[in-house]
């Protein structure tokens, strides 16, 4: 779906590049996530994407057509929602997506539909500026859905939402993917990323610096040890042992069967720690 090649970017009045040769591809029905701090680079390529910035150099392929050459027509095939809504404050929730949805000429969705999937459907008619900052999210949510894109951009999508409404959007796209949708989430939420991208590229100083799925990763930069922890005389204590031969260890296994077993637990590590790692760089 997406083939970018030595792709660099350098905004005007700047010296140096803000991304510097960077190669990914991203396949139809993929949910692909850009993870990083503030300022690595992730929305650069984004809007490059969407062509909200052109003079790039390199080569970005959508459906094996070059985006520098595209028409009016590819913002039919694409759905934005970025970090900070923008409607207009004094129209309603319903009459912002009547509006924008006016400016697509594809099968459009229902807008009452979209504001039921998230939530807001008994906040239609209010004004957006009366709109918490979760809502305003849920209903940038929604417009980027309007005209059902085959490709999705969503920056930071879960922010400001509380846990519900958050895994309600997670299921969203979970079920926006199984329709062969095509997803490009930026964020540096890595449980956000964890629980929903396919694969994860890890972004730096305008390179990339890991791309893997999130359980191939854990499994590579994760410790091959299992943590136990077990009441005796009235204490927790713990053990640590070799997962690789835990199934022949004597221990482990009168423990297992003699002890009051507390808990239990594989040694995996996080994608926070995984990045911290890898670029030496943290979240923040």
């Amino acid at each position: 779906m997406i083939n970018v090649r030595d792709l660099t970017y350098t905004y005007p009045r700047t010296d140096k590049p803000t991304i510097k040769g960077v190669n990914f591809t991203i396949e139809q029905g993929e949910v692909f996530g850009f993870l990083g701090p503030s300022g690595a680079g992730k929305s650069t390529i984004q809007n490059i994407l969407i062509q909200m910035l052109k003079g790039y150099h390199g080569n970005v392929f959508i459906c094996n057509k070059e985006l520098k050459h595209m028409k009016e027509e590819y913002f039919e095939k694409i759905g934005v929602a970025f970090e900070f809504p923008n409607f207009y404050t004094r129209f309603t929730a319903m009459e912002n997506l009547t509006f924008f949805r006016s400016l697509y000429s594809e099968k459009q969705q229902d807008p009452m539909h979209l504001l039921e999937m998230v939530g807001l459907e008994k906040d239609a008619h209010s004004m957006f500026s009366e709109l918490s900052k979760g809502m305003k999210m849920r209903l940038n949510f929604c417009r980027a859905l309007l005209h059902n894109p085959e490709i999705i951009f969503l920056d930071e999508p879960t922010s400001g939402l509380d846990p519900v409404n958050k895994e309600n959007v997670l299921n969203i796209i979970r079920a926006k993917k199984a329709e062969g949708k095509t997803i490009i989430i930026t964020t540096h939420d890595m449980h956000v990323a964890d629980a929903i991208c396919d694969r994860v590229a890890f972004i730096i100083n305008g390179k990339i610096a890991l791309i893997d799925s999130p359980r191939a990763l854990k499994l590579q930069y994760g410790l091959r040890k299992v943590h136990v922890e077990y009441k005796e005389n009235f204490q927790i204590q713990s053990a640590t042992f070799d997962l690789d031969t835990i199934g022949t260890n004597d221990t482990f296994a009168r423990l297992l069967r003699e002890k009051e077993i507390e808990t239990i637990h594989s040694q995996e590590t996080t994608l926070g720690s995984i990045f911290i790692d890898v670029t030496g760089r943290s979240l923040s």
